[in-house]
């Protein structure tokens, strides 16, 4: 007994107070949210406890994915994350199959690229805005005044102001931003190869693609799974861009996230959990499946 108090009473003492703060403030608020999101609070009143609310089940569930407006805010959040998704793994790969060639000033270009993530989602959102203004023809700015200034009058376009494909050019920001965080991923992938890996291959005659193919593509597949479930469930968190680029009562560029602090600032307080919740099942359905793989691959 003395034995095992020994052995174990240590890290179990050092680990309670993250277990207990967890606890509380992760599993517990989500234990509530969860709570709040079965009920009728839907009026300020109800929201600071000055009338009762009462438990309705998933009616609240039920009501947001059959109304119109809440299904337009998740398709423009499955648009917006594979714009993003496609985008960041492209230009990442690209420019760290670039850097991994020996080139000169490799300190410098991975800088460059690495720089656009020191800047907030806020004040690059700012700059995009007026970047991305919709305005178009005599009264054109930002890229479709450029687009007018060399000649490409048919490239300008509305923008975010489009109702279809509006949340797809907020998506050109998230991309400028995180293809760097990608790239040195991808670069560390490569770096991490064993060069007698790729020689072994040229000497049993590979071509280049095949090299990539059969070597180097499987080696990464880990990092490239790696960036999908750090990007991905980003994109699904979108919030403070969009508001920077955009405004709340926007319907073009409504995602999840927007209508939760919609709902909230309007005291709808059961809606807001709700829709938290549909975003958590939603990042959990992306993490999840990534954890139980590395849990599996840890243990061959």
């Amino acid at each position: 007994m003395t034995r095992t108090i020994r052995r174990w009473g240590p890290p179990v003492l050092l680990l309670t107070p993250s277990i207990i703060l967890i606890a509380v403030f992760v599993y517990g608020l989500i234990g509530i949210n969860f709570q709040t999101s079965l009920t009728d609070s839907h009026t300020a009143p109800q929201a600071t406890g000055q009338a009762p609310t009462a438990f309705v089940g998933l009616e609240n569930y039920f009501a947001l994915l059959g109304d119109d407006a809440f299904q337009h805010s998740l398709k423009n959040l499955v648009l917006y994350t594979v714009v993003f998704l496609v985008g960041t793994m492209v230009l990442g790969f690209v420019w760290a199959w670039l850097l991994d060639k020996p080139i000169k000033g490799e300190g410098i270009f991975r800088s460059v690229y690495l720089f656009p993530m020191a800047v907030s989602f806020v004040a690059s959102g700012v700059v995009w805005r007026w970047l991305l203004n919709s305005n178009e023809g005599e009264n054109a700015s930002g890229l479709n005044r450029l687009f007018q200034i060399i000649g490409l009058d048919f490239l300008q376009n509305p923008w975010w102001n489009n109702v279809t494909w509006g949340i797809a050019a907020i998506a050109l920001p998230a991309i400028w931003q995180l293809s760097g965080y990608v790239m040195a991923l991808f670069l560390a992938g490569f770096r991490g190869i064993p060069e007698e890996l790729r020689e072994a291959g040229r000497v049993d005659g590979a071509s280049e693609w095949k090299l990539y193919r059969h070597v180097l593509f499987p080696q990464l597949s880990p990092v490239a799974l790696s960036a999908l479930v750090i990007v991905g469930h980003m994109s699904l968190k979108a919030f403070d861009l969009i508001m920077s680029i955009s405004k709340p009562a926007n319907y073009q560029t409504k995602v999840p996230a927007i209508d939760m602090y919609l709902y909230k600032s309007s005291f709808d307080y059961a809606n807001s959990a709700a829709v938290g919740s549909i975003l958590l099942i939603i990042v959990a359905a992306v993490i999840i499946p990534y954890l139980v793989h590395n849990a599996r691959a840890e243990r061959r």
